[in-house]
């Protein structure tokens, strides 16, 4: 039984991206994300398109909103929605960021970092199993890339699965943040892969980012995928076999052209491992 909730290679569904999507071929790609928020309640013109898209391709749901370790309660009656959301449109899976974005007042308008602690473990896994109950799924977490480490008792992947046990939940594996954060703590990107509950995967995001110095990177989605990159993610699927894999881009826009040769090697890829994986 296949345990991946999709297949294959997808792409990050973006307004700006609407017309050529539409005018694609059904082949062109394997499954589209989008972040609900953008879409829920989306009526007129961008409703019916969304809704012609959804009838097309596999969607799956990567969350922005929730503040999975803020301190504000979770949002009871988003979530009450996003469930009615997830079940029309028959969403494969839902995940969200390993991070917060609210406190008391207000949404930060950030993915802020969580600090590595066990008392941080206890309280995101408690929100997490919280949003399990109340959206009747498991869901998936992204760890996140990260500029500042507050309070940190923990190394990222001991946090990291420690969430994941804690919670019972599962992963969305992100090869782009992986590198990015490599390069701003000074790690092992390939023993971060090692230490990773990666089995919990539910399928992968590989993007590109912003060199700002030597020893600095800025997560931005707005750039090509980079080798080093396109490295770890052949790593990934050296260990865990050909995983499903999405191509996030958020802006600085390509023509569809290149992001399709994107997608095209991602599944080039697959078929690769998908071979080493017959051959034994």
């Amino acid at each position: 039984m296949n345990r991946f909730p999709v297949r294959g290679a997808g792409l990050g569904l973006r307004r700006a991206l609407l017309p050529e999507l539409a005018a694609m071929e059904d082949t062109a790609m394997d499954f589209l994300e989008v972040a609900p928020e953008n879409w829920m309640g989306v009526g007129g013109r961008f409703g019916r398109q969304f809704r012609s898209l959804a009838e097309r391709f596999p969607l799956v749901c990567h969350g922005l909103s929730l503040s999975l370790g803020g301190p504000a309660p979770l949002d009871t009656e988003f979530l009450r929605a996003l469930r009615v959301f997830l079940d029309t449109f028959e969403v494969r899976c839902y995940t969200e960021h390993l991070s917060y974005c609210s406190d008391d007042k207000g949404h930060l308008y950030d993915l802020m970092p969580i600090p590595f602690t066990e008392e941080a473990v206890l309280h995101v896994a408690k929100r997490i199993r919280q949003t399990q109950d109340l959206l009747d799924r498991r869901i998936g977490i992204e760890h996140v890339s990260y500029y500042a480490a507050p309070g940190q008792k923990l190394s990222e992947v001991e946090f990291i699965n420690g969430v994941l046990r804690e919670a019972d939940c599962d992963l969305l594996l992100d090869v782009n943040n992986i590198y990015v954060n490599s390069i701003n703590f000074g790690y092992d990107p390939y023993q971060f892969l090692a230490g990773i509950d990666g089995d919990r995967t539910l399928y992968v995001h590989v993007a590109g980012h912003y060199v700002e110095a030597p020893d600095l990177r800025v997560d931005t989605h707005g750039a090509n995928v980079i080798d080093p990159v396109w490295d770890l993610l052949a790593a990934a699927y050296e260990r865990w076999g050909p995983m499903p894999t999405l191509l996030e881009r958020d802006f600085n826009f390509p023509p569809m052209s290149e992001l399709r040769l994107e997608i095209e090697r991602i599944r080039s890829m697959q078929t690769q491992a998908s071979f080493r994986v017959a051959a034994g």
